[in-house]
């Protein structure tokens, strides 16, 4: 629905890791029609997900959810190659 409502055709969700955060990487996730061959794409429900090689290798085994709590309403990541994260989940070290 999130990328449906976007209206771009061929939008795919992007999940990318870049130096920063708390822990010296974060998570950054955004909706993208620039989509490239070397982009590493998977599927998950109705959606395309994208990532690009550099982030790969720190995503490599790792899941996304969509989690409602009382902390509110957000996207998780469960990634197997980080050695600590964040109290928030957004910013790990690997």
């Amino acid at each position: 629905m999130l990328i449906a409502g976007d209206g771009r055709p061929g939008a795919a969700f992007r999940i990318r890791v870049d130096g920063g955060g708390c822990m010296g990487f974060r998570y950054v996730m955004d909706i993208d029609d620039a989509v490239s061959d070397d982009d590493v794409r998977s599927s998950g429900g109705n959606a395309v997900i994208v990532v690009d090689g550099m982030s790969a290798p720190f995503l490599r085994g790792a899941t996304v959810d969509w989690v409602e709590d009382l902390a509110g309403d957000r996207f998780e990541i469960t990634n197997p190659n980080a050695v600590s994260s964040c109290g928030c989940g957004t910013s790990f070290s690997a």
